[in-house]
């Protein structure tokens, strides 16, 4: 088993990406703390988990909180007795025209997509030094590699993480902790959002014949969060069905 007798925390992993990387890494063998503000999903994740005989526990959290977040590693301790892999997955968009964008939506995208990843791996960080290694895995997207329209501060958010992760990547590295991001494409999931030519659009712009699956950016977490990537970090890893090759 690829995560055998890990501990996984996973942000927003009450949907989506998210819940797809718990189950992978819970049948590679992975404890799971489930991170998500809805405290539905996350509990509908855990007991999906528990239905599958893996261990797993839910905590409520807004990743754009510290306290939150310190509350989220505490608990994952108190449980678990240690960290190691963090997948940084939570994430929101906000479409509109940057001109008409307002200060208050800019703040949350900013806040949920990006700030989250410096107050999680800051929190985590400390107990992976004192372990001797560790796996950040944080969920980027193409849209901070290629320009898309009406989605301005997500655009900025991803693109932040993306620098983020490479400086990590170097301040960590010598302390064998990988950090490392994944980019999707179009991933069907609720977040998922429409656009004025509708899905046609996304397939228009996708060469592979089919949109992205949340198991598909599962396995690439899976991947990145497994001793197979040790040697892997500060790395984008695009999962896109080919959007950005053309």
């Amino acid at each position: 088993m690829r995560l055998k007798n890990k501990v996984a925390i996973i942000t927003g992993a009450g949907s989506g990406i998210g819940r797809a990387s718990a189950l992978a890494f819970v049948r590679e063998g992975a404890k799971v703390v489930v991170a998500d503000w809805s405290e539905k999903g996350g509990e509908e994740t855990v007991k999906l988990i528990k239905e599958e005989k893996g261990q797993a526990i839910f905590v409520k959290t807004d990743v754009s909180r510290a306290a939150d977040v310190e509350n989220l590693v505490k608990k994952c301790l108190a449980e678990y007795e240690k960290v190691d892999i963090l997948f940084n997955n939570a994430g929101i968009v906000k479409m509109g025209a940057l001109h008409e964008t307002s200060e208050a939506d800019w703040d949350q995208v900013i806040n949920v997509n990006l700030k989250s990843i410096f107050l999680c791996s800051k929190a985590v960080l400390p107990e992976m030094l004192k372990q001797g290694k560790g796996k950040i895995v944080s969920t980027a997207s193409i849209a901070g590699l290629v320009g898309f329209s009406q989605i301005g501060p997500y655009c900025a958010s991803k693109g932040g993480m993306i620098a983020l992760t490479r400086e990590m990547a170097l301040e960590y590295a010598s302390k064998k902790i990988n950090v490392n991001c994944i980019a999707p494409g179009v991933i069907k999931t609720a977040m998922t959002v429409d656009t004025p030519g509708g899905m046609k659009g996304y397939m228009d712009n996708t060469p592979y014949p089919r949109l992205g699956e949340g198991e598909d950016i599962a396995m690439a977490a899976l991947y990145l969060a497994s001793d197979e990537s040790d040697f892997v970090t500060g790395e984008v890893l695009v999962v896109d069905g080919g959007w950005t090759v053309k």
